[in-house]
């Protein structure tokens, strides 16, 4: 995409974030990492008439494996009180699980991560119609108290709701002290402590993230009082283990946030060859009408789990339904408020 095209969907996205003239943002990147990111948001935002910076952090050392959370911001708390006190700040490290971005939030930045290629920003530009539409799950999801899936391969996992609060995702930003990622579109919340109990069967097509990987042969999850105490199946399931057990951290096998996807420009098989290089699976985490379970942290929703041990799983065909009321039926979503023509 060349700079002038990567600058008008910036442009679009700082509008649906709701910058104003005079406003004051700063674009994060680090070593020699999007940097065009940077200058396509430079350009935009002075359009708009805003104070544009852009912080720079140095290249992170290589890692054996990614963990959530962990970023080079922690050795740098001039820089986090520079990002405390700009208006909004555009996130191309990945920030996400990090106390650093929790406080730059508690001081009233709004953040949008935005990491994922531009050709896929471009295709999940976020509109009106998809915020309103994922605020009105959230709030179904706010006031649910038991959330149940089900699946035809044997999922039969129930959620209880009595602690955590719901986050929406819509891929922009325009309150004080609210992150959104760009792209995305949809709602999740967590299950008590000890209030997740059933099986979930992790099916053919279903995705591990951040393994980027389409499963092929069942995984099955036995889940007790909020805890995955046995994980069973062929190579998929040695895959999972292995890659959770390389964290050493007992808090892996907790059970993270759950929701389900509402993007219809989202697609399930946006990870197969040909489609784009890089990211981290936004796409697949939202598209419309999969249901998504995760283990470990959940510190993002205030939880006490800061576990690095994070897998996300979106899932096909599944039903889900909060308080006995059908959601999602085999992939499609049911309830008419919430409905948008796929595409």
């Amino acid at each position: 995409m060349d700079h002038a095209s990567f600058a008008e969907i910036c442009l679009h996205q700082l509008k649906m974030s709701g910058v104003r003239e005079g406003e004051k943002l700063v674009v994060l990147t680090q070593g020699n990492e999007r940097l065009d990111y940077a200058d396509a948001f430079m350009a935009a935002g002075a359009r708009l008439g805003a104070k544009m910076y852009h912080m720079r952090l140095p290249a992170p050392p290589v890692v054996g494996q990614w963990a959530v959370g962990q970023t080079g911001l922690a050795a740098m708390p001039d820089a986090v009180e520079a990002l405390k006190a700009c208006d909004m700040l555009i996130d191309c490290v990945f920030l996400l699980f990090s106390p650093e971005q929790f406080a730059i939030q508690e001081a009233g930045t709004r953040i949008l991560t935005a990491v994922e290629p531009p050709e896929l920003l471009a295709r999940m530009l976020p509109t009106k119609e998809l915020r309103e539409k994922v605020e009105i799950a959230g709030e179904m999801l706010a006031r649910a108290k038991v959330m149940r899936i089900t699946s035809p391969h044997g999922t039969d996992v129930t959620y209880k709701l009595n602690t955590y609060p719901t986050v929406c995702e819509y891929a922009c930003t325009d309150e004080p002290g609210r992150w959104d990622h760009w792209p995305s579109g949809f709602v999740f919340t967590g299950g008590d402590d000890d209030g997740v109990d059933g099986q979930i069967v992790v099916a053919p097509g279903d995705i591990l993230l951040p393994q980027n990987m389409y499963v092929r042969e069942p995984i099955t999850y036995t889940i007790e009082k909020g805890w995955v105490t046995d994980i069973r199946g062929g190579l998929d399931a040695e895959l999972v283990k292995s890659y959770m057990a390389a964290f050493n951290d007992k808090r892996g096998m907790g059970m993270s946030h759950v929701g389900w996807g509402m993007n219809p420009n989202a697609h399930w098989h946006g990870m197969t060859p040909g489609e784009f290089p890089g990211g981290m699976g936004m796409e697949p985490r939202s598209f419309y009408g999969n249901v998504m379970f995760s283990t470990g942290p959940n510190n993002e929703l205030g939880g006490p789990n800061d576990t690095a041990c994070h897998l996300d799983i979106p899932m096909r065909n599944n039903s889900l339904f909060l308080d006995d009321e059908p959601v999602v039926i085999d992939g499609d979503i049911v309830v008419k408020d919430i409905q948008m023509q796929r595409h």
